[in-house]
């Protein structure tokens, strides 16, 4: 059964959404502050947890905060951020600190549900891996291993980064669309959202580049997408 850590401090949404979760057969925790879920996923309690759904607007600690702790404890754990605003910054500024996904409340049940299936499954070690392994400029995907090197240190990434970069590089070369990339790796047939690709694309190059603003791994094809070099 999937744990997923809900962090809310309204008591009637995080009521309702742990209600709605419990029923369609996910283990809850709950907390009504970012202290309160740090804390939590320091303890015992916190090794079983597999998801956090994170709401940005909370006492305290915001949960853009929240969401760099949480990154900086783990790099696999996924992390959906809940948005009372589709606020094009709010939401960049959450994609930045770390968050795969994100949802715009009021959230309706089946789409909260569906967007936490897919982040689980972004999250699943095994799964279809396509392609060769690549030894790039120092960079070393192993495709099989899902392990990522550079110049011999290894370099974690998240779920949904290291499903973008094998996506990419299956094929070096080869222009992948927003929307592509979208199906493909957060699994979203429905309400696809560049920003998600973007923002994935700018932690990764962070990541994998030695100067992000001139990569030579992720490259941008303006008005087409994205590409895996070097080229």
């Amino acid at each position: 059964m999937p744990h997923v850590l809900l962090i809310e401090d309204d008591a009637s949404v995080r009521d309702g959404m742990e209600l709605v979760l419990r029923r369609h057969g996910y283990g809850v925790e709950t907390a009504a502050t970012g202290e309160q879920a740090l804390a939590l996923l320091d303890g015992e309690r916190g090794a079983r947890v597999e998801l956090a759904v994170l709401d940005l607007m909370l006492p305290g600690m915001d949960g853009f905060e929240v969401c760099r702790r949480i990154r900086a404890r783990s790099a696999v754990l996924p992390v959906i951020m809940l948005t009372a605003r589709g606020d094009d910054q709010d939401i960049v500024t959450g994609l930045e600190a770390g968050a795969d996904d994100y949802v715009v409340k009021p959230v309706t049940a089946p789409v909260l549900e569906a967007r936490i299936r897919a982040a689980l499954r972004r999250a699943e070690p095994s799964g279809p891996v396509r392609g060769a392994g690549a030894d790039l400029a120092g960079l070393v995907i192993d495709r099989a291993g899902l392990t990522v090197t550079k110049h011999g240190t290894p370099v974690p990434l998240p779920p949904t980064e290291l499903r973008l970069l094998l996506e990419l590089s299956a094929a070096p070369g080869r222009v992948l669309s927003r929307e592509q990339l979208l199906e493909s790796v957060w699994d979203h047939t429905f309400l696809g959202d560049s920003r998600l690709v973007d923002a994935a694309v700018g932690r990764l190059r962070a990541k994998l580049e030695d100067v992000p603003a001139k990569p030579r791994y992720v490259q941008t094809v303006r008005g087409f997408g994205y590409r895996f070099g070097p080229l």
